[in-house]
């Protein structure tokens, strides 16, 4: 039979499996545009009839135009011509299509059929972009749907899969790539997951070579991030090393910042960031002091809306590139990533940030690659859901993952060496704690040792630092917010860094001794976020005495973007 016609009629079968109506919109993740937006959306794009069967976007391919159905019913489809195919979703007319990825690069997700026949409206994404200059409000509105329906993807395990144990490394690995960049997937744990042996049986793999990436007809076998970044479409093919006007290193709330600021600025902009956009924010549950935001919002939320404006205004975001050393011996920097590549730029922001501090207690590194954590998104709720949970710290971070846990958990015990909970934390955040009867809080208390057996954590020792005594707290799941350290290792003999390795930039350059590796400033004063080399920035947590908040950081990207004009001023007056 002919291959063609084989899949049409897997394509009728499912289509005839399409329930009644359309899928209800409880979320704002499916707004139904009115006729005068359609009316203008319909200068920029083109009419076009539709055939029951019709396959409008395809799974694992980019999407490339905006789509309004019109009239008729499409139907979202996970896995389309596999034998896991299944409708997860159904459109009527008024609403847009697509996903995310139509802003931010990523390929589709899932696939869409027309299911009754009728008329949609294309419009090619280059001229979306020109309708949304003029109708910014709509693009917000765009803008929030994907947010909603990529959060909907997420939590019902939608996308790829990850096989492997809970307890491997690497598929922890593949796990954190997955969730810190929200990518749409699925956890099967061999461990404890029928549907995962099954699985693996039919296609041939033991469990031994797990974990593997399974995505429509393609296997990941132990995959490292880069390969899975680039089938979900994350990096292009190719690095782009040609000399841009400004590169940042470190894709946090500073890093962002300045992409945005740049890119809108007219300057040629490149960001790169190891593991993912959002930094140590993106793993807050919920961000409630941020400015604007009464409700709060998420770190990912943060996250994927600076992205998305980043990219809009042309700034290029390679993610995973990891940044190894800085090169400042010739007449540019050039920052060199671990997979070879040399990427020169006029001006550089340095915003790489800080990775959470580890406890120093016995068998931390035998429980590290299986129990413990340094982050609070869904995913690790969905770990955590029914198991006893010890988090420790006494900062803000730790309070929300404290807060957001407890609605997944069986219990959370908050254990802090403050001697009153708002001592570092906000008094808004301490007060909902302290009032919360499903948390147990632990003040004065510090983690003395971890208990467990074959890798799987069973409880935490804490000491009341005040009375001695020791308690043995329940624990599946240990996460740890103690503060961090700065991630400065690449910059070693490039920049002058500080007693702690944060970069020292501007006035705290000034406090160098005459031999501490001051090679710039003897002719002039760098400006107030500038390092020792000039035309090079500290923005964020990364830089020596930075104010650790979220708004700060990005206060501080915007103001080194200024700083760096001023200095591609300067160095274009000269010459």
């Amino acid at each position: 039979m002919n291959t063609d016609t084989t899949a049409a009629e897997d394509v009728e079968r499912l289509v005839a499996t399409a329930p009644p109506g359309e899928t209800p919109d409880l979320t704002g993740a499916y707004p139904r545009l009115s006729e005068d937006r359609i009316r203008m959306l319909g200068r920029y794009g083109a009419r076009q009839r539709t055939r029951r069967g019709d396959v409008l976007v395809t799974e694992g391919c980019p999407e490339e135009s905006f789509l309004v159905v019109l009239s008729g019913r499409t139907a979202v489809v996970e896995a389309l011509g596999t034998p896991a195919q299944r409708i997860v979703r159904v459109h009527g007319g008024g609403r847009f299509l697509g996903e995310l990825g139509l802003l931010t690069g990523q390929v589709a997700f899932f696939s869409t059929v027309v299911v009754d026949p009728g008329e949609l409206l294309e419009v090619p994404a280059d001229r979306l972009r020109s309708f949304l200059v003029r109708d910014p409000a709509f693009g917000d509105e765009i803008l929030r749907a994907y947010l909603a329906r990529r959060a909907l993807a997420i939590g019902e395990g939608l996308g790829f899969r990850i096989v492997g144990s809970r307890y491997s490394p690497d598929t922890r690995r593949l796990r954190e790539f997955a969730a810190r960049n929200r990518l749409p997937h699925r956890f099967l744990d061999v461990e404890a997951d029928s549907e995962a042996e099954s699985l693996l049986r039919g296609l041939g793999i033991t469990t031994a070579e797990t974990p593997v990436v399974l995505w429509r007809d393609q296997v990941l076998r132990n995959p490292d991030t880069a390969e899975l970044a680039a089938l979900i479409g994350r990096r292009p093919d190719r690095p782009t090393t040609r000399l841009c006007d400004l590169l940042v290193v470190g894709a946090g709330p500073a890093g962002l910042a300045a992409a945005v600021y740049a890119a809108s600025e007219g300057l040629s902009t490149r960001i790169l960031d190891a593991v993912a956009t959002g930094g140590q924010a993106a793993r807050s549950a919920r961000i409630e002091n941020y400015l604007g935001f009464p409700a709060g919002i998420s770190g990912a939320e943060l996250a994927e809306r600076a992205e998305v404006q980043a990219r809009k205004f042309g700034a290029e975001a390679t993610v995973p590139a990891d940044a190894v050393t800085l090169d400042v011996s010739g007449p540019q920097p050039v920052v060199r990533l671990s997979g070879g590549d040399a990427v020169p730029t006029r001006t550089l922001v340095v915003a790489t940030g800080a990775q959470y501090r580890r406890l120093p207690v016995p068998r931390l590194e035998e429980f590290e690659q299986t129990s413990v954590y340094y982050a609070a998104t869904l995913v690790e709720a969905q770990l955590c859901v029914d198991d006893p949970v010890v988090v420790v710290g006494g900062g803000n971070s730790a309070g929300q993952a404290t807060l957001f846990l407890a609605d997944h958990a069986r219990s959370v015990r908050l254990v802090a060496r403050e001697h009153s909970l708002d001592e570092y934390m906000s008094r808004y955040l301490a007060d909902r704690v302290l009032c919360d009867p499903r948390i147990e809080v632990h003040l004065h208390s510090e983690v003395r040792d971890l208990e467990g057996e074959g890798g799987r954590l069973e409880a935490v020792v804490v000491e009341d630092t005040t009375s001695g005594t020791r308690a043995e707290l329940p624990a599946s799941e240990l996460m740890v917010f103690i503060g961090a350290s700065p991630c400065t290792g690449w910059l070693a003999g490039a920049v002058a860094l500080d007693d702690g390795g944060y970069v020292r930039t501007g006035p705290a350059l000034a406090a160098l001794d005459d031999d501490g590796g001051d090679r710039g400033t003897t002719e002039r004063t760098p400006t107030t976020l500038e390092t020792d080399v000039p035309g090079v920035f500290a923005a964020g947590d990364v830089r020596s005495g930075s104010i650790k908040r979220v708004a700060s950081a990005v206060g501080e990207g915007a103001m080194a973007v200024r700083l760096a004009h001023e200095y591609l001023t300067r160095v274009t007056s000269r010459s």
